[in-house]
């Protein structure tokens, strides 16, 4: 069976940090600089690193829950600009979540 977590502690919260940190350092953006898809990869990017700051802003405040939910939104972020293949992420199938 299954072990259901019914809370974060502080472990679990750097890891996810940690992955994320990992994540960002790893990815280079793919599109061509003068397309559309340079454009939605530097808003997805954008978007991800503001929400990756978040995580750290509340877990520096003691709010876990709310820096868990932001560590997961940019890394959501992330997965999705690589499965697009607007992030080139070097085939890293274990910091992201790739199609294939």
């Amino acid at each position: 069976m299954a072990t259901v977590r019914d809370s974060i502690d502080d472990q679990l919260l750097e890891r996810y940090i940690d992955t994320t940190a990992k994540a960002l350092d790893r990815l280079k953006v793919a599109a061509p600089e003068r397309s559309f898809a340079k454009v939605l990869a530097d808003d997805f990017l954008r978007m991800a690193e503001s929400y990756y700051r978040d995580a750290i802003h509340f877990r520096d405040t003691g709010d876990k829950v709310n820096a868990f939910a932001s560590v997961n939104y940019a890394h959501g972020w992330l997965d999705c600009g690589a499965r697009l293949g607007l992030f080139d992420v070097g085939g890293d199938d274990q910091l992201f979540t790739l199609y294939e």
